[in-house]
């Protein structure tokens, strides 16, 4: 029986064949040179495969060479919470909405159309309800591409399609720390700007350690809302965090106002919206432990206990962490700064407690006092054996395997115990 010589296909995302890892690789470098695509590589998105009896017998026979070529994602890490593969997400290129073609690169200063918080939060929910399939050729009925930058050109309203390379010109890079519903956290690899890749909208924290968020992605195989790890679940220290220039108010549902109302507010007999506010804010930094009943409106000791545990968390003493909140109180809840309120039992004194400062501190090449207090821990809690002359701000091979043991001592295994340290191995070893 004779069999077709040329087949027109594209192929499948988490196919291992040879012909599937040759087709992706070709695929994600047919960018044009001017948005960071391979030289070498320009050319049709669409190709003309051989697909003989010989190149089934290929296909079948290569599958380990393929996976060598295009190497399947890695090991969880250790705090990542699941085997959440790297999104394969090739960008199409800037141009205007429908597909109409592209318009080349944005202006230097691109305009940035007014919109609030909660109409970026709106905008996103749309598609996550519609289960908008992933594509990096088709187009939404409003027009945007259907990737993961074409989402976020929809949220923020830019009236065109962007892509990683480009959607940073209309944002203001922010810390972490000061994330909000909205701002984006965006990874673009210029070597290979298919490689990886990325850009996910943040919806808000999960948990007062601020280990997770909620982040809204177009991702295979549909839009999805979902707890994902700071900042992502792959190449998670390479993630910035954008805010869009034009945004306007505060967090949706947040009850955004975050003037001082004034102490009047609060304490005995008080019985209004702001104590309310606060009570939910200080359980957001650590403080549900304080209500056994609650956030309501009515101040009792728990919302004093709470505000009195931030206030020393901070360092403030006598006058100062009164357990009444003031200007300065205020303003750390409402804009997410300061020190958490350190969990029940941590060692040392509250004004001692130090956030998780984040992965990238930790690995080959790192010099800071981050590793220096790690190592230190490490020794207080009885995993210092491989230390030769002790602990210092340089990371070392005796640092992760220090690390290691005392994972292993979790009863944790695998990607889970890699010797990095993540939220929750900080969190333990400094309760």
């Amino acid at each position: 029986m004779p069999v077709p010589v040329f087949e027109e296909y594209e192929p499948a995302i988490d196919c291992t064949c040879a012909g599937c890892a040759v087709r992706r690789r070709a695929a994600a470098r047919a960018l044009p040179v001017r948005y960071g695509g391979h030289p070498a590589a320009h050319g049709a998105r669409r190709a003309l495969v051989l697909a003989t009896a010989a190149g089934v017998v290929l296909s079948c026979g290569a599958a380990g060479a393929a996976a060598a070529a295009d190497p399947a994602p890695g090991a969880p890490h250790a705090d990542g919470g699941g085997d959440h593969p790297e999104p394969a997400t090739p960008q199409g290129e800037t141009g205007p909405l429908k597909g109409s073609g592209a318009s080349g690169p944005p202006s230097a200063a691109p305009d940035a159309r007014r919109t609030t918080r909660a109409d970026i939060i709106n905008r996103a929910k749309k598609w996550v309800a519609a289960k908008v399939p992933y594509s990096m050729e088709k187009y939404w009925s409003d027009g945007y591409r259907q990737d993961c930058s074409g989402y976020v050109s929809m949220a923020w309203n830019l009236g065109s399609n962007e892509w990683t390379g480009s959607l940073a010109r209309y944002g203001t890079r922010i810390a972490r720390a000061d994330l909000q519903p909205g701002d984006i956290l965006l990874f673009h690899n210029p070597a290979d700007p298919a490689k990886g890749s990325h850009v996910t909208i943040f919806g808000g924290w999960t948990d007062y350690r601020r280990s997770h968020y909620v982040a809204y992605e177009q991702a295979r195989p549909q839009t999805r809302k979902q707890s994902t790890p700071m900042a992502y679940w792959n190449n998670s220290d390479r993630y910035v965090a954008y805010r869009y220039k034009g945004v306007t108010g505060g967090s949706p549902g947040s009850g955004s106002a975050t003037a001082f109302p004034g102490a009047a507010r609060f304490g005995p007999g008080s019985n209004n919206k702001y104590v309310t506010q606060l009570g939910r804010m200080l359980v957001q930094r650590g403080g549900k432990r304080f209500y056994a009943v609650g956030p309501g409106p009515v101040w009792s000791s728990a919302d004093r206990r709470a505000t009195q545990a931030f206030q020393q968390a901070q360092g403030w003493r006598g006058a100062e962490a009164d357990g009444i909140p003031g200007p300065d109180t205020w303003k750390l809840l409402t804009t997410g700064k300061g020190r958490d309120i350190p969990a029940a039992g941590a060692g040392g004194s509250p004004n001692t407690a130090v956030a998780f400062p984040g992965r990238g501190y930790f690995k080959p090449g790192q010099s800071n006092g981050h590793v220096d207090r790690l190592g230190r821990q490490l020794v207080k809690k009885g995993y210092g054996k491989h230390y030769v002359s002790g602990p210092s701000p340089l990371w070392t091979e005796a640092d992760r395997r220090n690390v290691e043991a005392f994972q292993r001592a979790q009863g944790w295994r695998g990607g889970a115990a890699d010797g990095y340290p993540g939220p929750e191995t900080w969190r333990r070893l400094f309760a």
